[in-house]
């Protein structure tokens, strides 16, 4: 039995059971939690309550499955080792949905199965991963063994907390930063062949040709910059969380951030469907963090809605951008150019702008909490309908495992100059 479920397409590579289930509990477990604070849904008396029940399961189920799902089929690339073996897909993907019943099953089991079915599993992913990273001579990729282990050491914090009886939500937010500082971290590996690919388009234009036309890269001092000053904001929010030193730090932070897209000011190629896609991540991310400065330092607006630019856009926009374009391409098929995929994106920029809008004293809270929510479901659904197949499904392309789509009228060429998920940004083209 187990050899024959290990067998479906679905656990040939970790991307796909973990991604489906980032799409499918980003639908479910926000609609659940938007209907609890619009409508008064009771949601389950889990650790911490229902603000707790609601950014937990967003960053620890939604975002930690999106992280596993990357890592878990990019690392092995990046460091030209070994892909993992179905059974360790199915693995994951087990202990993922048992952190899950675990969290929901607090108020009937207690919080010990959740917090070691949780920890568990956030620490697997350096565990499974550090030798390769760590061991890589080129140590390009080291920045996502420091991100998942500090991913590791939040979720164990979170769970102290809730063992001790604490409000565990300063946890959530540092888990926030550090989901920030790896979104840094992949963007500048996918941007390297997604904005490169539209610069070529134009370049293949004959009317639109222009020899000035630049090369993108995504430069270490900019980025570095970017991630020391999120990680500096992550300390200071936890040591003095309402401080104006944490609000300078905001502001830094989305300074910095703004200084990175610097990089991406490329001219028109800019605004084709991708790259502009990941573009508007950095936006959201870079005003998340300003707007948290500015209330923090006094303006009238509450925190959260700088906190939900951060969570709904940047996070809920970059995640949705790597499972429709590696998640596409690594399940064997080409990248979706139908209308549906600007649509979601759309969605979640209006889900992130309404959250947001809701923090503004005197906004109509509970229906903008409830227009957002209707339109992050409503993307995470498209998302579901049309990229579900392809995970579920077999290759399309011919090819096996985890490799990129390649067009089946040239397979058997000479391989692609380079992969989404494997594109370093320091990589010579």
């Amino acid at each position: 039995m187990l050899t024959r479920i290990e067998r479906l397409p679905l656990f040939s590579c970790p991307f796909r059971s973990m991604f489906l289930a980032t799409a499918l509990w980003a639908a479910v477990g926000i609609a659940l939690s938007g209907a609890a604070f619009s409508i008064g849904l009771r949601l389950p008396a889990a650790a911490g309550g229902a603000l707790a029940w609601h950014a937990h399961e967003l960053m620890f189920g939604v975002g930690l499955a999106a992280i596993a799902g990357f890592v878990l089929t990019a690392v092995p690339e990046f460091t030209d080792t070994a892909p993992l073996s179905t059974r360790v897909s199915l693995a994951v993907a087990l202990a993922w949905l048992a952190a899950r019943v675990a969290f929901w099953l607090v108020p009937v089991i207690g919080p010990w199965p959740a917090a070691a079915a949780e920890i568990g599993f956030a620490a697997a992913l350096p565990a499974l991963l550090g030798v390769r990273l760590l061991r890589d001579p080129q140590r390009r990729h080291r920045g996502f063994f420091w991100g998942l282990a500090a991913f590791a050491v939040v979720t164990a914090g979170f769970w102290c907390d809730v063992l001790r009886g604490e409000w565990p939500m300063r946890w959530v937010h540092a888990a926030l930063d550090a989901m920030m500082i790896l979104v840094v971290v992949a963007m500048s590996r996918i941007s390297m062949r997604i904005v490169n690919d539209a610069l070529d388009a134009r370049r293949t234009r004959p009317v639109e040709y222009d020899d000035e036309l630049p090369e993108y890269r995504a430069r270490p001092p900019r980025r570095n910059l970017a991630i020391v000053v999120i990680a500096l904001h992550a300390l200071a929010a936890f040591v003095a969380p309402g401080s104006p030193v944490t609000g300078w730090v905001a502001l830094a932070a989305g300074a910095a951030l703004l200084n990175l897209m610097n990089d991406w000011h490329v001219g028109r190629a800019l605004f084709g469907r991708w790259a502009s896609m990941l573009y508007a991540v950095y936006w959201t991310m870079a005003l998340g963090y300003l707007w948290i400065g500015a209330a923090l330092l006094g303006l009238p607006i509450a925190r959260s809605g700088g906190t939900h630019l951060l969570t709904v856009g940047g996070m809920g926009l970059s995640i949705y951008a790597v499972l429709n374009i590696a998640g596409r391409m690594h399940a064997g098929r080409p990248l979706d150019e139908r209308r549906w995929t600007p649509t979601g994106a759309a969605l979640l920029v209006a889900a992130a702008a309404t959250r947001a809008a809701a923090g503004i004293a005197g906004a109509p809270v509970d229906a903008l909490i409830a227009l957002s929510s209707v339109a992050w479901v409503a993307a995470w659904v498209l998302v579901l309908v049309h990229l579900g197949p392809a995970w579920w499904g077999a290759r399309t392309d011919g090819g096996s495992g985890c490799e990129e789509w390649v067009d089946p009228a040239l397979r058997g060429a000479p391989a692609p100059r380079c992969d989404p998920m494997m594109s370093g940004p320091d990589a010579q083209r």
